[in-house]
């Protein structure tokens, strides 16, 4: 049974993993699209920010939401209502008509997208021990960075052969089949009567079924430690925001690429992205089986995340395009390093039943955040130049470090 159990929960998060993927390539697919739907449409940066605006301000909202329907329907039930809402709403972008349109499709996708990512932590914090948390967080990460990979070359050779309508018709179809394997496949972690007894899969901080009890938000907004992860992410996730929104429009109009040289480069920061989720997770884990602490492991890897992050700043002014793509590949290995550690700080601090409810308020956090740079990004783009965008983007990853280890003290196990 323990046997069983144990490999189980590696297929777990290899399906989290493959609807992370599938999720970015839907989140992408307007970003990827840029030049096409900004001349077709004839929307300036500003206007195209609005797009990006409309989802995060769902997505934002169905965060912190998501977190407590995850605590309180489950897993297997709270990802079947995330992925069919924001499948839909990715299908339905083919017949939008204009700017109205697209940002209404936008809102409706950041609601059902806004549950994957507490949704992602409730199962690695139900399934996973302390020291394979970060791990299988990498593991999750590395989704949405393959996801990003593979974005550019699909979603533009799609566009290329049916254009851009037919595109999100089959990005979005590809939620839809994913729930099929997830319905057949995942069995919640409760439904097993031997679990508690046998299988040694429960992290330290995790209670039996029986003695979960719901925690409300004002409770856990007490603790300095929820703040701790919002915080971080106000200020850390945005770095992520910018590149994802508007590498492809910047490779475009700045450094003059066409759509087939977009196509065939964008994709290595992204590459760098998922290995930096890969490396950044089992880096925390490896350092704790070694015998360091949870506190010094995660605090380790996240300051090397950090120094990385801030190599955004020269991409300002280099004049070379491999160096600038060198440098963003850079920045996102060490964000995807950084933020995967983040992500686990909800499970190494709470309790299981209160996981889901914290990754929300991270990602509220995260949204707002990110909400305020892009829209600061349009407006100083089509007034300036998206050179004090990327040194403000190599500086947030400082802040953000630094107010996270203020307000989170020692990474260990609290009593609520």
């Amino acid at each position: 049974m323990s046997r069983k159990l144990s490999g189980f929960r590696w297929w777990v998060i290899g399906l989290i993993f493959l609807t992370a993927l599938i999720n970015f390539l839907n989140r992408l697919a307007v970003a990827v699209l840029g030049p096409v739907i900004t001349v077709q449409l004839g929307m300036s940066n500003s206007q195209f920010a609005a797009l990006t605006t409309s989802f995060l301000i769902a997505y934002t909202a169905s965060q912190g939401l998501s977190g407590m329907l995850y605590d309180r329907i489950g897993t297997k039930l709270g990802f079947v209502i995330s992925v069919v809402v924001w499948s839909l709403s990715s299908m339905a972008h083919a017949f939008a008509r204009g700017l109205v349109s697209l940002c209404g499709l936008r809102f409706m996708l950041g609601l059902g997208e806004g549950g994957t990512w507490p949704g992602a932590a409730k199962a690695i914090a139900e399934w996973f021990p302390v020291r394979e948390r970060a791990l299988a967080m990498g593991i999750c990460n590395s989704g949405t960075a393959i996801g990003s990979v593979i974005a550019t070359p699909v979603i533009l050779w799609i566009e290329v052969r049916f254009g851009w309508r037919i595109t999100f018709l089959v990005i979005g179809a590809l939620g839809l089949l994913w729930l099929i394997l997830w319905l057949w496949s995942y069995k919640p972690v409760e439904s097993s009567s031997e679990l508690n007894t046998k299988a040694s899969v429960i992290p330290n901080n995790s209670e039996p079924s029986s003695a979960l009890q719901k925690i409300p938000w004002l409770q856990l907004l007490r603790r300095r430690e929820a703040w701790a992860v919002i915080m971080a992410r106000f200020f850390g996730d945005p770095v992520w925001w910018f590149y994802i929104t508007w590498l492809p429009l910047y490779l475009f109009r700045v450094r003059h690429l066409s759509l087939q040289e977009i196509s065939l480069f964008a994709w290595m920061p992204f590459a760098a992205a998922d290995a930096g989720s890969l490396f950044g997770g089992w880096l925390s884990g490896y350092l704790i089986h070694r015998g360091w602490s949870v506190n010094r492991a995660r605090k380790a890897v996240l300051l090397g995340g950090m120094i990385l992050m801030c190599c955004g700043i020269p991409v300002a002014t280099t004049h070379s395009v491999l160096s600038a793509l060198v440098l963003i590949a850079v920045v996102l290995f060490g964000y995807q390093a950084w933020i995967g550690n983040v992500q686990t700080l909800p499970s190494d601090y709470f309790p299981s039943v209160a996981v889901g409810s914290v990754m929300g308020m991270g990602g509220v956090g995260a949204g707002i955040g990110a909400m305020l740079l892009t829209q600061a990004t349009g407006l100083t783009v089509d007034h300036y130049s998206y050179a004090p965008v990327l040194i403000v983007a190599g500086l947030l990853p400082i802040v953000a470090t630094i107010v996270l280890f203020q307000l989170g003290k020692t990474i260990r196990p609290i009593s609520l």
